[in-house]
C-alpha cells in the first residue's frame, strides 16, 4: 500500500468523516520531540519486534516462523508472573520513550505509517500497563483481541488458551519439535503458577471475579482434574503424533507439574470466593471507572465516553429493526416486537439442527458448505485475492462452557498452518440454520481468516499487531459483503439472521456500557439483550459472562463497522463514477490492521489515486 506524505501529515477529509464517531490517534505524549536520525525508525521497528516475540513466544509459533532466527522461541511461553509482566511494561516504556522521538515528518510514508501503528499500540500498552491490575493482552498477537481486569477468568487465561493453542499452532514433525512441546508443557506450569499467584495479588486489592463467573472458572478447573491427566487434549496432541513415542512423557508433566499447578489455581480461587459477590460491571473494583475508560478506547480507538457508545447502540438497532420489519412481515411473523418475533422464529423447528452428535455432524457440514460457496464469491469482491487457507475446528469440550459461540483466525505467515474457524459445539441449540452461515462469513470468509492472510504481506512487526476495532469492524463488515454478493436472495430468512447479528452488535454498545458504567446487572443485562434481539438466552447468558471478564472489547465490533461504511460513503461521494467496490475493499485490507484514524487516512489516499 503506498501512502502519499500529505496523507499521513495533513489531517485528511477521512478523518474529519469519522471525528464524528470520535476516532483518536496517539495520545499528546507520543508527539514527535526531536528529528529521527537515519535508520532510527527502523532500528526501533526491529526493536519492537524482538521484544514482542521474544515477550509473548508464542507470537512466533502462531506466525509460522519459529524457526531459523527464532527456532529459541519455540521451547518457550510467555512470561505471566508478576515479575514477567512488570519488565514486560518496563521494556514498554523505554521503547515508547525512544518511539515518541521519532519525527514522521522525516520518513518515506510506508515507514512514517508503520511507526504510527507500532506506537499506537504501544501507548495503548503503556496506559494498561500503568493500570493496578488486570492482564494486559494488547502486545499479545495470540490474544490481543482481549483485555481483562483479571489474570484468570472463565474465558482469560493459561488454562483456556495454552492448550489449544499448542495443539493448533505448536507444529510436532521431529523429535526437537517434541521435545520443544514438552518444555513448553513445563512452562505452562509455570505460567499456570504466575497467574495464581496475580490472582491472589489482585484479590487482597478487592478485584475478585464475581460470583457467578467464580463458579463457572472453578468449574473448568475442577473438570479437567476430574478427567485422568493422560485423557487431557494436551497430552493426546502429542500423543497422536511421531507414533506416540512421547505420551508417556507427556502425562508424567501433566499429572506432576501441570495438574499440581491447577490444583493451587483452584485453592487461590475457592479461598477468594466466600468474598465473591455478584456486581457484574467493573465500576465496583477499585478504579474501575478509570480502567474501563482505558478499556473502551483500547476496544475502540475511539474516544467516545460510555453514554455516547450507549446511544449508538440503541440508535443503530432501531435501524437494523427497521429493516427488519417488512422481512418478518413477508414470512408471515407479523405480531409482537422485533425481538420477539425472532425469539419465535428461533424457536422454529425447521431452522434447528437436531441434537447431539448428529447435530454436531450436521453443523459441520453446513460450515463447509457455506465456505465453499462464499469462497467461489470472493474475486466479485476483491482484486487482490489471499488463499484463505482454512480448518474449521470445534473447541475443546473442556472449555467450551466457557467459551464463545465462536472464533477464528489467519493461520502462518509462511502458509504451513491454516487458519482457523472454532466453533463451540456443547450444544447444537447454540446455532441454527438461519444464522450460522453468518457466523461463517465473520469467523472466516470473507472474515477474520480472510483478512488475516492480508497482514501477511506487511513488515512482521505489522503482521503481530492487531486492532480489535479494526479487525472486528471488518468482520461484521465481511458479512455485509456476503450480503451484498447475493448469499441470501433466495433465503430472506437468512437475511434476517445477518441483520440480526448486526443488531445482536448494537445491542453490546448499550450492554456493556450498561453493566461497566451503568451499574446494570448481570440479569438486567441478560434480560434487555433477550428482549430487545430475540436471541437465544443460552448463548446471551454466555456472551454477557464474557462482557463482564473482557470490559470494553465487545464495543468494538459495531463502531469498527460503521466507521467502515462511513468511509466507504465517502469514497463513493468523491469517486462517483470511478468508484469500484473491488478496489475500496482492497484498499481496507492491503493496509493492514490499524486504529481508525489511520485506516482514514490509508482510504483518503485510495480515493486520491482512483480520483485520477
Amino acid at each position: 500500500m503506498t501512502l502519499s506524505r500529505r496523507t499521513l501529515l495533513q489531517s485528511s477529509a477521512a478523518a474529519a468523516a469519522t471525528s464524528a464517531l470520535g476516532f483518536s490517534g496517539c495520545s499528546e505524549q507520543s508527539v514527535p520531540t526531536v528529528a529521527s536520525k537515519p535508520g532510527l525508525a527502523q532500528n526501533l521497528l526491529n526493536q519492537a519486534t524482538e521484544l514482542m516475540l521474544n515477550a509473548y513466544p508464542e507470537s512466533a509459533s502462531s506466525a509460522g516462523i519459529d524457526s531459523g532466527k527464532y527456532a529459541a522461541l519455540k521451547s518457550r511461553l510467555g512470561d505471566r508472573t508478576p515479575e514477567g509482566q512488570a519488565a514486560i511494561k518496563a521494556d514498554v516504556k523505554t521503547l515508547l520513550g525512544q518511539m515518541n522521538k521519532i519525527d514522521l515528518s522525516a520518513l518515506p510514508a510506508d515507514e512514517a505509517l508503520n511507526v504510527e501503528v507500532v506506537r499506537a499500540v504501544f501507548d495503548s500498552a503503556a496506559e494498561g500497563f500503568d493500570l493496578p491490575y488486570g492482564d494486559m493482552a494488547l502486545l499479545n498477537s495470540n490474544w490481543s483481541y482481549r483485555n481483562s481486569p483479571y489474570a484468570v477468568a472463565q474465558n482469560t487465561g493459561a488454562f483456556v488458551e495454552i492448550p489449544s493453542f499448542l495443539d493448533s499452532s505448536h507444529s510436532v514433525k521431529t523429535g526437537e519439535d517434541a521435545e520443544s512441546y514438552l518444555e513448553r508443557m513445563q512452562a505452562y506450569a509455570g505460567q499456570l503458577d504466575g497467574e495464581t499467584e496475580r490472582t491472589r495479588i489482585a484479590g487482597e486489592k478487592g478485584v475478585i471475579l464475581p460470583d457467578f463467573l467464580m463458579e463457572k472458572t472453578l468449574g473448568q478447573l475442577r473438570g479437567a482434574r476430574a478427567k485422568a491427566p493422560e485423557r487431557w487434549g494436551i497430552v493426546g496432541a502429542i500423543a497422536a503424533k511421531l507414533d506416540g513415542k512421547y505420551a508417556d512423557r507427556a502425562a508424567a508433566i501433566a499429572a506432576q507439574e501441570i495438574g499440581p499447578a491447577i490444583d493451587r489455581q483452584i485453592a487461590v480461587h475457592e479461598a477468594l470466593a466466600p468474598k465473591a459477590n455478584s456486581d457484574a460491571g467493573i465500576w465496583a473494583k477499585p478504579q474501575g471507572d478509570a480502567y474501563y475508560d482505558w478499556a473502551l478506547r483500547a476496544g475502540t480507538t475511539t474516544t467516545m465516553s460510555p453514554d455516547e457508545v450507549h446511544q449508538m447502540g440503541l440508535d443503530e438497532l432501531a435501524s437494523l429493526q427497521a429493516r427488519m420489519e417488512p422481512i418478518l412481515q413477508s414470512i408471515g411473523y407479523t405480531e409482537g416486537s422485533v425481538g420477539a418475533r425472532m425469539t419465535a422464529l428461533g424457536a422454529d423447528e425447521r431452522y434447528k439442527f437436531k441434537a447431539g452428535d448428529p447435530g454436531r455432524a450436521e453443523i459441520m457440514e453446513f460450515i463447509n458448505e457455506a465456505v465453499e460457496d462464499i469462497r467461489g464469491r470472493m474475486p466479485q469482491a476483491f482484486e487482490t485475492l489471499v488463499p484463505g487457507f482454512l480448518e474449521v475446528t470445534r473447541i475443546a469440550p473442556e472449555v467450551e462452557a466457557g467459551a464463545p459461540g465462536a472464533y477464528g483466525g489467519a493461520g502462518s505467515i509462511d502458509g504451513t498452518k491454516p487458519g482457523h474457524f472454532w466453533i463451540n459445539l456443547r450444544s447444537t441449540d447454540l446455532h441454527n440454520k438461519f444464522t450460522l452461515a453468518d457466523l461463517t462469513y465473520h469467523e472466516a470468509i470473507p472474515g477474520h481468516v480472510w483478512q488475516g492472510e492480508y497482514t501477511f504481506k506487511q513488515p512482521l512487526i505489522r503482521s503481530l499487531l492487531a486492532f480489535n476495532a479494526y479487525s472486528e469492524g471488518w468482520a461484521l463488515y465481511a458479512q455485509q459483503i456476503a450480503d451484498e454478493l447475493g448469499v441470501y436472495d433466495d433465503f430472506p430468512v437468512g437475511r434476517l439472521g445477518y441483520l440480526q447479528s448486526l443488531a445482536f452488535r448494537a445491542c453490546r454498545l448499550v450492554v456493556d456500557t450498561g453493566l461497566h458504567a451503568k451499574r446494570w446487572t448481570r440479569e438486567d443485562a441478560i434480560q434487555w439483550f433477550v428482549t430487545n434481539n430475540g436471541s437465544n438466552p443460552e448463548e446471551v447468558r454466555g456472551e454477557i459472562d464474557r462482557y463482564c471478564a473482557w470490559p470494553g472489547q465487545a464495543l468494538g465490533y459495531k463502531v469498527g463497522h460503521s466507521a467502515i461504511n462511513t468511509l466507504r460513503d465517502k469514497a463513493k461521494s468523491e469517486l462517483g463514477t470511478n468508484y469500484d467496490f473491488r478496489r475500496f475493499n482492497d484498499a481496507v485490507v492491503l493496509g493492514g490492521s490499524v486504529p481508525m484514524t489511520v485506516l482514514g487516512r490509508i482510504i483518503d489516499d485510495y480515493i486520491a489515486r482512483d480520483a485520477g
